[in-house]
């Protein structure tokens, strides 16, 4: 008698969860995991945390599934080395921050979190003061903080202009989306379009807002956030080109 599907869907305890593969004298670490509507294997890269991740049937085997990502070995090599390098939160290192470059300054014996100076040469510094541990985090919550203020601001500026109530605005790190809209009136946005020119931060505000009349994009949606954001275009453009790369910035290693 077999064993039900769900059943199969459970990993077993000995089934190790990530597989590791050599390509060129380098080794890389393959994410598995079984998917009940996966007919055959695949493979994705996560480019926001550099996962590779494979996908194999509810019956497939670990040793099929080490053959296959074996077998595009280079196709995973190629494909990671495409991705921006990490650009971890650490002194002397440089992020955008509304589209500026800002150099992170650490000053240890400074009272005070995170602030904004200008140095020499006009340089635009980070500073951020504390032990050396805390440098990160405190980077981080500092854009969160500056991303979620911005973004309340434009979404009830959009909110304004076309006569509807937004109930909260919230702050995450997804990896495949800027922004979402409930019908609730719920917005949530990526914190990283703080290390974006305004104009594209107000344009991703606009679109959400947006949904509280239009719940679709359709011709009618994208005429409304054109009528409130004219340079909805350029905006577009801008995450095409160069959004991929702002999920580097606070990564480690690279």
């Amino acid at each position: 008698m077999s064993l039900p599907l769900r059943a199969l869907l459970f990993r077993r305890p000995t089934e190790p969860s990530a597989i590791s593969i050599a390509f060129e004298r380098e080794v890389y670490l393959v994410r598995v995991r079984r998917h009940r509507q996966a007919r055959r294997y695949t493979l994705r890269i996560h480019s926001a945390t550099r996962d590779v991740v494979l996908t194999m049937p509810p019956r497939g085997s670990l040793t099929q599934a080490r053959e296959f990502a074996q077998k595009h070995g280079a196709w995973i090599a190629a494909r990671l080395q495409r991705l921006p390098d990490a650009a971890p939160f650490a002194d002397g290192a440089l992020l955008p921050l509304r589209g500026a470059a800002h150099r992170i300054v650490h000053r240890r014996a400074a009272r005070g979190t995170v602030w904004i100076e200008t140095g020499e040469a006009d340089e635009r510094l980070l500073c951020v003061a504390g032990q050396a541990p805390y440098v990160a985090r405190r980077v981080r919550d500092f854009l969160k903080r500056e991303a979620k203020r911005d973004l309340e601001a434009a979404s009830r500026r959009a909110a304004d202009a076309l006569a509807v109530s937004i109930k909260r605005v919230s702050i995450r790190d997804p990896s495949s989306r800027w922004g979402s809209c409930s019908t609730t009136g719920v917005l949530s946005y990526s914190w990283r379009l703080i290390l974006a020119p305004p104009f594209v931060l107000d344009y991703l505000a606009a679109h959400e807002v947006a949904h509280l009349v239009e719940m679709n994009h359709s011709r009618a949606f994208w005429r409304l956030v054109e009528r409130i954001c004219p340079h909805m275009r350029s905006a577009k453009s801008w995450l095409e080109a160069h959004g991929a790369e702002l999920h580097r910035y606070g990564l480690q290693g690279g």
